[in-house]
């Protein structure tokens, strides 16, 4: 029997150490706190298939009583009216998106496997300098990012957005932090077989930390996913989509309609996205747990 099994079964075995009626009082607080935080999820989705005449009530509906997709066709009106296509727009965000998330996730994880498997010098002096650059805020650092992106030529490309997301301190940081759980024996028998440096990181370590580039996929999916190219990107042709989903929120009353399948065509695609990474995490954190 494997150490795991040996720990499954005593899970199993073990008992609660509350009443019945405790476990039912802690499920019901749960369950009231998890309806409370999904209520601006069901007044998002409710609002985008509201007719006009709902929108406008007050006190405001939370669930819709007369459904309709007027919304989303008066959205497809005014994008089809735009001298730049519709598609234009959701090439431009899936470019912007696969590249950046795959380049993150993938420059990340090889900037922290030396930190955290190998004897470089002053390792623990470069990652605290990581660490430290998590404590500045995205505001602060806006202007050395614009000059730098401007000295290196990528104002106005794809680059300019893609190329800061590469850069970002949070995913190195995690994946350090992962890559520390996996022995040090694990890593010694593969190279003792024969394994290079590129295949224990490829077939032990990188399989070994989904969780970690899982979360990364997650949150850098939603920032780029959510991104309207800020200061970079000028030329119309190169904006992704919540540029101009935002364009036209800003319309004023007369969009309500259209600014409200807007957030609920936001929305829904991150939270998908969140939905089937969840379960890839829960299962690989199930099955993993090796310790030295």
């Amino acid at each position: 029997m494997t150490e795991m099994e040996q720990r499954r079964r005593k899970l199993i075995r073990k008992k609660l150490n509350r009443s019945l009626g405790g476990t039912i009082a802690l499920f019901t607080l749960l369950g009231l706190v998890g309806a409370f935080m999904a209520l601006p999820l069901i007044y998002t989705v409710n609002s985008a298939f509201k007719p006009l005449d709902e929108l406008f009530i007050f006190p405001p509906r939370i669930f819709v009583r007369r459904p309709t997709t007027s919304n989303f066709s008066d959205l497809f009106t005014l994008m089809s009216g735009s001298w730049i296509p519709f598609s234009r727009y959701i090439l431009n965000t899936l470019i912007l998106t696969v590249v950046g998330v795959t380049g993150h996730v993938l420059i990340a994880s090889m900037a922290a496997y030396p930190l955290a498997k190998l004897a470089i010098p002053h390792k623990n002096l470069l990652f605290s300098i990581v660490v430290l650059s998590l404590m500045f805020s995205g505001a602060v650092t806006s202007i050395p990012n614009y000059m730098i992106i401007t000295a290196l030529g990528f104002n106005d490309t794809y680059l300019a957005v893609i190329v800061p997301a590469f850069a970002n301190s949070l995913g190195l940081y995690l994946m350090k932090q992962f890559m520390e759980q996996i022995p040090d024996s694990l890593l010694e028998s593969a190279r003792i077989d024969g394994a290079s440096e590129y295949r224990v990181f490829f077939s032990i370590v990188m399989p070994n930390v989904k969780p970690a580039w899982f979360t990364l996929v997650i949150l850098m999916f939603q920032a780029l996913w959510g991104t309207t190219g800020g200061q970079f990107l000028r030329s119309e042709e190169l904006k992704p989509l919540s540029f101009a989903l935002n364009q036209i929120v800003q319309g004023g009353v007369a969009r309500a309609g259209a600014a409200s399948a807007v957030g609920f065509i936001i929305m829904s695609v991150p939270i998908t996205l969140f939905i089937i990474m969840q379960s890839n995490i829960i299962q690989t954190m199930a099955t993993s747990g090796m310790k030295e």
